[in-house]
């Protein structure tokens, strides 16, 4: 039965929780659904599931009762009409922006943004006729200055950035009038901030991440008003970056553990941004829960929780692949949010698609490194780092 919204259900750890069930029954564990098509009654029957907006016992792509299930405890958790899942974040963020835009249009994006979506806005947009203006996101004001009234159709953001934890303004962002507004929040998930209530339209999550928590589920999932969500949708049938129920299971099931998880890993990791700061050898930390970020007090107004990744900054390449070499605990791996330390080198691996000159406009430097924090014992995690650095 759908969570009715009381008292008790108001904090976001019990609402990640409860949410999401309606498929499930009286099951504890969510139901898996893995049928691609249901039988219909009859010819009326069938007509009228063909014609309906996600109808959830028809055809999977279209949608999906364990699916239906992820997005309606999402869509909770980010304070949303409705919510929208995919087969990853970067078909969530592909479906939003072909089902609103069109050749001669124009999007307003920040510099400092995941390859991936960096690529796709300068790649397949410019190619379809998609005009695109990249924005420095730590100056304020910078996203509405960008915007062409009457030819601006998007206005995206990533907050924090991958990888070095820029922050967007989001009550900027949400006070600009005319185009639509996206903020991707994977790095914060929904119990780190919510755009929405910032006035955004839209907010993404690759939930291959923090929100599922487990690297065993590949998935993405967009938030925000449910007419709005209806006509992405009825492009991203025909997109066919269909989500996965069995995706969708894992992620279900990662949410219910997402309080906990998110709140040991945000406190070690900010454990490690701190030791890091004192550390010798070690030129830069970024991490938004620090004194010395330069958008603390931004970070301090917008979110609820620091979140579980940060960038810190050693000198070269050689000085990276030597303290890699080192660890014993953290794992070289490019993804993010699971169980286990994780550490990438992003000129290497996640911006290894950049040009070198579009590597440095975004920070990306030889000497970066991205840390993923899991769910060690912290000070396990601190001693690894610390150790491989002092060797």
């Amino acid at each position: 039965m759908p969570t009715e919204p009381n008292e008790v259900t108001s904090t976001p750890d019990t609402v990640a929780v409860r949410a999401g069930r309606r498929a499930s029954g009286t099951s504890l564990a969510p139901a898996l659904w893995a049928s691609s098509t249901w039988q219909s009654a009859d010819l009326d029957d069938a007509h009228r599931r063909a014609i309906s907006t996600r109808h959830d016992a028809f055809y999977s792509r279209y949608s999906n009762p364990t699916v239906r299930s992820f997005e309606e405890a999402v869509a909770e958790l980010e304070g949303a009409d409705d919510a929208l899942a995919a087969a990853s974040g970067m078909g969530a963020l592909a479906s939003v922006v072909f089902a609103l835009c069109s050749a001669g249009d124009h999007i307003v994006a920040q510099r400092q943004l995941y390859a991936g979506t960096l690529a796709f806005l300068q790649g397949p947009c410019r190619r379809l006729g998609i005009d695109v203006t990249f924005v420095d996101v730590a100056e304020p004001g910078v996203f509405s200055a960008a915007v062409e009234p009457g030819r601006t159709m998007l206005v995206v953001a990533e907050s924090p950035s991958n990888p070095r934890l820029e922050l967007a303004d989001l009550d900027e962002l949400g006070s600009i009038r005319g185009p639509f507004t996206l903020v991707d929040s994977t790095f914060a998930t929904p119990l780190g901030q919510q755009p929405l209530r910032h006035g955004v339209d839209l907010v993404v999550h690759s939930a291959t991440k923090g929100i599922a928590g487990h690297n065993d589920a590949t998935l993405g999932v967009v938030a925000g008003d449910r007419e709005l969500l209806d006509e992405i949708w009825g492009y991203a049938v025909l997109h066919g970056a269909t989500p996965s129920p069995f995706d969708a299971l894992n992620a279900l099931r990662g949410l219910r553990t997402l309080g906990v998880r998110t709140r040991h890993q945000a406190d070690a990791a900010r454990s490690l941004a701190v030791a890091l700061a004192d550390h010798p050898t070690v030129h830069t930390v970024w991490y938004p829960g620090l004194s010395e970020h330069p958008q603390h007090g931004l970070a301090m107004k917008q979110m609820t929780s620091f979140g579980t990744v940060l960038a810190f900054e050693v000198g070269d390449r050689d000085a990276v692949s030597a303290l890699f070499d080192r660890l014993q605990l953290a794992r070289v791996a490019t993804s993010l949010g699971g169980p286990e330390t994780l550490v990438c080198h992003p000129a290497t691996s996640t911006h290894a698609g950049l040009t070198a000159d579009e590597q440095r406009r975004t920070g990306v430097t030889d000497g970066l490194v991205r840390v993923s924090v899991g769910l060690e014992d912290p000070h396990d995690v601190v001693t690894d780092i610390e150790r491989a650095l002092e060797a």
